[in-house]
């Protein structure tokens, strides 16, 4: 069995998504994404002018060979732009191999370790009012566990994840089209007085069965965050994320001196050697990596199995960067993961999404179920491919009141 032929596409509804197609001389094909966030051009040009002409004429089947010989043959290794690319050739040529198998994929991990996966959604609000009815409307709908974000008073703009006043809160997505960045200002005095007051406050309201999750985005010092963290410990968060920046992984220690409240990280890892320090030391409870930016099912699945041998869980990112075929590669692997966690969930549901993506893997009261087609379980229309063309975007940036630039 060969590989004849790959296309990459670029495009979709309200998204960028890069696209992944190998074709085979047997007429089985996978799919895979490569969807980097606002720089989707990098990964695509990288596919087409230098990974996707190596990869013709061998056998797909030997993922495992084709992954190291990306990864190890290159002198300059790793990167999110070389990873996002390894990742969709990987998740590909999985895809293709549980196709051929005539199984879902969690079957050649090992099966499935339970039915249905606990997912996050994203509740906010540019006010506390606001975010606790962007809560109950999740509540009401099932969902067991809502990341929340909300407005700060006396902040100048929005925060991370907050929704505007007059926006919708309910499935709220940043605008990041245009290519030059919005700037937005950020008060950690205002955020440090603001938010553990609030996050009680939900708590009191909705009782102690909902799973709370914040995010800080990176925003806070080391002192900043282990005090932080303290002063949340009686909310009994689900987990606190990305609470200093995470090239500093030394300040997890300061943190862990001083609270047990859980932390998740790694959302912008691309390898094991990115996390390696942090799971061994136990610094972390949850793994936040995706299997498109840590380069593909065969490398986060050796993060999953060590990060098992340390207590630390799976909490895949599950941004509205990741296409569906992201997000089923990641559901497979909830699936199966003895160390399964929890998945975050906020994706471009939409009939265009859907019609651009087809598949029967489904949500139902904050449950992610598997579907048991064989391989990833979704499909590729290229007639909708042609519709969407890259409209160029960008993240904010973030500024502190004097203009001082700040960690997004």
């Amino acid at each position: 069995m060969k590989i004849t032929d790959a296309k990459v596409f670029v495009g979709g509804p309200g998204k960028n998504y890069v696209t992944l197609k190998i074709m085979t001389d047997q007429g089985v094909y996978g799919l895979g994404d490569a969807t980097l966030n606002n720089r989707e051009t990098l990964p695509a040009a990288y596919l087409k002018d230098y990974l996707i002409p190596v990869l013709i004429g061998r056998d797909p089947r030997n993922s495992e060979d084709i992954w190291q010989f990306l990864y190890r043959g290159a002198y300059f290794r790793g990167g999110p732009i070389a990873m996002a690319a390894y990742g969709a050739i990987d998740m590909a040529l999985w895809d293709i191999k549980a196709k051929l198998a005539g199984m879902p994929l969690y079957q050649l991990f090992g099966g499935k370790s339970r039915e249905g996966a606990l997912v996050h959604a994203h509740a906010t609000g540019s006010d506390l009012e606001a975010l606790t009815d962007s809560v109950a409307a999740y509540y009401e709908q099932g969902y067991k566990a809502v990341r929340v974000q909300c407005g700060i008073p006396g902040m100048p703009t929005a925060s991370y994840g907050v929704s505007e006043k007059g926006q919708s809160n309910e499935n709220f997505i940043a605008d990041f089209s245009g290519i030059v960045p919005k700037e937005e200002i950020w008060d950690t005095d205002c955020y440090l007085r603001y938010m553990p007051e609030a996050l009680a406050r939900i708590r009191e309201q909705f009782g102690p069965e909902l799973k709370i999750l914040h995010d800080v985005h990176h925003r806070l010092l080391p002192r900043e965050a282990a005090g932080f963290a303290k002063s949340v410990e009686s909310v009994r968060l689900f987990w606190l994320e990305d609470p200093t920046p995470a090239e500093d992984q030394n300040a997890l220690e300061l943190i862990r001196q001083h609270s047990t409240v859980p932390i998740a990280l790694g959302e912008v890892f691309n390898s094991i050697w990115d996390c390696k320090q942090l799971i061994e030391k136990e610094l972390i409870d949850f793994i936040r990596v995706a299997v498109t930016y840590a380069g593909g099912i065969t490398h986060v699945k050796r993060i999953v199995d060590f990060a098992a041998m340390h207590h630390v869980k799976t909490g895949f990112h599950g941004a509205p960067s990741h296409s569906p075929l992201c997000m089923a590669a990641q559901a497979h692997l909830n699936a199966w993961a003895p160390n399964f966690g929890i998945q975050e969930y906020l994706t471009l549901n939409s009939a265009e999404c859907d019609a651009l993506f087809p598949s029967n893997h489904r949500m139902e009261q904050g449950m992610m179920y598997v579907s048991d087609e064989p391989g990833l379980g979704v499909d590729f229309d290229e007639s909708e491919a042609a519709r969407y063309h890259y409209k160029p975007g960008s993240h904010p940036v973030v500024r502190l009141q004097d203009g001082t630039l700040w960690n997004y």
